[in-house]
């Protein structure tokens, strides 16, 4: 009888990486984006790798790039170290059990665990986690200038490349009515040959939420993501029976159970899907069921991870059954460089999903060591 294959060791890097422009959210500005990266050695001697990132250190969520990396040398690694790394659920199961929150560490580890898995069977991870049934994900972009011309002129050049059809736009931190009408004269501009959406990152009350939904009707938009506090649900719920756009949720989907929760008040008939925020990319497709049961749509959100994550959140994406309201894994596209030997392949409007084993990427270790925090 061959002797189990266990898990070894665990290390993990804080890379900082530049991007290519100041992306402008409500409750922060993104000047670079940080990546927490995650190697996981096994005894058969296969690495797993993961990413675990989060938006502007602690403005978005309860985790940083800092105490991702702790807890992850301090608490997952004494926990899954010695375990079979081959039984995923065994393993996150003993996860579960022993940590409580830290979804964005956690789905780090998952990726990992998975990564390794699918590289010692031969398979990528999304025929691990059931089979694709799609071989590439369409992708939205975020237009987070703030210039009005500059949006229209970005989304111009997007449109000739092929690159993206579907457009977000990041308001709710300035005027209602100058953002208003800002997301109006890029709707006029574009017509029917791009959907415009946009995000308000939790910064309106209801009251404005009610009036600015009617109006952003009128200018064409298709959906409103996250108008009102996470924390509002029953806001959210009196929204949604009246806004004539729907309402997808956000930030309020902070774990697999608030989905429930919220599926069970009606506050929203789409839900953004995100490994960091349920625990991994097995994770997600627990959300994405109980949408799924539900009637509510599904959208592919982003961390605004790097490579990794990003792969790791398509090979997710890839196995749904529906996939009505696409993605916006554009976060390698926001980096002026990247840490794997070939980046991800988008095209014709999507954002190709590897067939290689695990997540079907190779870190370049000099870029690595060049960005990695010292």
């Amino acid at each position: 009888m061959s002797a189990p294959i266990t898990i070894q060791s665990f290390e993990t890097l804080i890379v900082d990486l530049p991007t290519i422009r100041p992306h402008k959210l409500a409750m922060h500005t993104m000047h670079g984006q940080t990546l927490v990266i995650l190697r996981i050695r096994c005894s058969d001697g296969i690495v797993g790798i993961g990413e675990a990132t989060t938006i502007g250190g602690l403005a978005y969520a309860g985790e940083s790039p800092e105490s991702i990396k702790i807890n992850i040398d301090t608490w997952f690694a004494p926990l899954l170290i010695g375990q079979d790394a081959t039984n995923l659920n065994a393993a996150m199961q003993r996860v579960d059990r022993g940590i409580r929150g830290n979804t964005f560490a956690r789905s780090g580890v998952e990726t990992a665990l998975l990564d390794a898995q699918g590289k010692r069977l031969g398979l990528p991870v999304a025929e691990v986690l059931g089979g694709r049934v799609r071989d590439g994900v369409e992708v939205a972009w975020t237009l987070a200038s703030g210039d009005t011309g500059r949006d229209i002129d970005e989304a111009e050049q997007m449109l000739d490349r092929r690159r993206h059809r579907h457009f977000k736009l990041k308001i709710g931190a300035g005027d209602v009515a100058r953002d208003i009408a800002h997301v109006a004269a890029i709707k006029k501009a574009l017509g029917e040959r791009a959907s415009v959406r946009v995000d308000i990152n939790q910064a309106w009350s209801e009251a404005v939420a009610i009036s600015a939904s009617r109006r952003l009707a009128e200018a064409g938009v298709e959906l409103i993501e996250q108008p009102l506090s996470r924390f509002d649900r029953a806001g959210m719920a009196r929204l949604n029976a009246h806004s004539p756009i729907p309402l997808m949720a956000d930030e309020a989907i902070e774990s697999v159970p608030d989905s429930f929760a919220l599926a069970q008040l009606g506050v929203a008939p789409i839900f953004a899907l995100k490994i960091a925020k349920t625990g991994g990319p097995r994770a997600v497709l627990r959300t994405a069921a109980i949408a799924e049961a539900a009637g509510i749509g599904l959208y592919g959100g982003t961390m605004l991870e790097g490579s990794v994550g990003t792969l790791a959140s398509a090979h997710a994406f890839a196995t749904l059954d529906k996939l009505e309201w696409h993605t916006e894994l554009f976060g390698p596209l926001l980096l002026t460089e990247d840490i794997l030997v070939e980046a991800p392949l988008y095209r014709d409007f999507q954002l190709m999903i590897p067939t290689t084993p695990g997540l079907g990427l190779e870190l370049d270790e000099q870029r690595l060591a060049r960005f990695a925090r010292r």
